[in-house]
């Protein structure tokens, strides 16, 4: 039987979504695959050495070190029935404060949490103040003033189809660089700038590098049009740095 989760979870204390392995071995590090995938061993099976019991569970992408989500979700098949309630607050008993489930739901056998998804939303959040807070957190703090209004019209020559090799970092392991986006939208709340994007798929640190050319248009005051050559200049030279990880949240995946 194929079950979906619904995963919310803070990346900072996590090597990232998935297991990492090296020459064949799993790289001892935390991540959010690791331990959601020991909790629901612990939960079904009772323990999580019982090699013969063990599954795995898919992930609709790969979110890196630092990154969060609010709607990640996650296959993985069991024979046992499970019900819901029971399951929810059981699980969020066992993970660690920083990763909950919020939903279980039962899917077609032909479900695929990564290959059925049609879309993925990410949103990006920084401060935009020259004098920091106790409370920014982890969000990066921008200095220096930022137009909204440029920065949107940055972003909409990125809707559609394009190739993307300009904002791919060389971690990339799918060979495909074109994604279509769907959505992008940015806006400022008091001190805070809010970037949503939503695309089809997105490579390896896209969404990261994207704000890191925006803040190099901010930044030196270029024009919105920037963006646009940066985008058929097909060169990772060309885009701006790979921002941090903090701010950066998977807020949902459609189907």
């Amino acid at each position: 039987m194929r079950y979906a989760l619904t995963v919310q979870y803070i990346g900072k204390n996590y090597s990232g979504s998935q297991i990492q392995f090296e020459n064949g071995e799993q790289i001892a590090q935390p991540t959010i695959q690791g331990e959601l995938e020991k909790a629901i061993s612990t939960l079904i099976f009772g323990d999580t050495e019982n090699k013969n019991r063990h599954f795995k569970t898919v992930f609709s992408g790969r979110t890196d070190a630092g990154v969060n989500a609010i709607g990640q979700v996650v296959h993985f098949n069991v024979e046992e029935t499970i019900v819901a309630s029971k399951f929810l607050y059981h699980i969020n008993e066992i993970l660690p404060c920083d990763i909950s489930v919020t939903d279980l739901r039962i899917v077609d056998d032909k479900f695929h949490a990564q290959k059925s998804a049609k879309s993925r939303h990410y949103r990006f959040e920084f401060i935009n103040r020259r004098i920091k807070n106790a409370f920014d957190g982890d969000l990066i703090r921008v200095k220096f003033p930022t137009d909204v209004n440029r920065m949107q019209q940055a972003l909409n020559y990125l809707l559609g189809e394009h190739d993307f090799s300009s904002f791919k970092s060389s971690g990339t392991l799918n060979p495909s660089t074109v994604c279509f986006i769907k959505s992008v939208n940015v806006q400022k709340q008091y001190d805070k700038v809010i970037i949503d994007i939503v695309g089809n798929r997105f490579l390896y640190n896209m969404v990261r590098t994207i704000v890191g050319t925006l803040l190099e248009i901010e930044g030196h005051d270029l024009p919105a049009e920037y963006m646009k050559d940066v985008l058929e200049a097909k060169d990772r030279s060309k885009a701006g740095q790979t921002v941090s990880p903090y701010g950066l949240t998977l807020i949902k995946v459609e189907y």
